[in-house]
């Protein structure tokens, strides 16, 4: 998939950036630390500038994430209920475990949104959680640039001042990446099983 990658950017330039990023936040699999960091290479042996990488690697992002938005508001609280009113038993999932998620939502959604943009794949992810819960969208988008502005200057600047050694910059991330989702992985099974566990202790 690097190969492909790379050979885009090389090929489209900016465009190519802000394609690859934007088909990155909708489909989490495309790295986008070989993205910014290959950008941030390619500054120094082409045309392009670390400040034109970072605006269109961030315009991208940010409409990635919009599409995701647009996806969850399409969803909604509503229709989840529903949804969960019928098959809710399956997953011992009730309306009103929806409405305590909305509600946290709510309260921390903002600092959620911002500070996982700086998390792998969940930093896309997050905006169909945002859109559920209907998330102001001047919000929304604010803090999702605030929190993608960040992840991109530091990634395009590292692959600047590395140059040829961007690769061993990517093998460090995939190693931040899968730190998260061996942690990720966790934190659900830990959920999954106080979850049934409390459930169990209704009855």
């Amino acid at each position: 998939m690097e190969n492909w990658i790379t050979d885009i950017m090389n090929e489209f330039g900016y465009l190519g950036i802000l394609l690859l990023i934007a088909l990155e936040n909708v489909f989490p699999p495309i790295p986008s630390e070989v993205i910014l960091t290959f950008g941030g290479f390619m500054t120094t042996n082409s045309e392009l500038t670390v400040m034109g990488v970072v605006a269109f690697s961030t315009i991208g992002s940010v409409a990635g994430a919009v599409i995701l938005y647009g996806i969850g508001r399409l969803i909604d609280v509503d229709r989840m209920e529903k949804i969960i009113e019928k098959w809710g038993h399956i997953l011992r999932l009730t309306k009103k475990d929806i409405q305590k998620a909305d509600q946290w939502f709510d309260k921390y959604g903002v600092w959620t949104v911002f500070f996982c943009r700086l998390i792998p794949l969940i930093r896309s992810l997050i905006s169909i959680p945002a859109g559920m819960s209907g998330m102001n969208f001047g919000v929304f988008l604010l803090f999702t640039t605030l929190g993608t502005l960040i992840w991109n200057v530091i990634l395009v600047n590292v692959g600047a001042a590395v140059g040829d050694s961007w690769e061993t910059i990517v093998k460090y991330m995939d190693i931040y990446s899968n730190f998260v989702y061996a942690f990720l992985v966790l934190a659900v099974i830990v959920f999954a099983v106080l979850f049934m566990k409390k459930r169990v202790a209704k009855k």
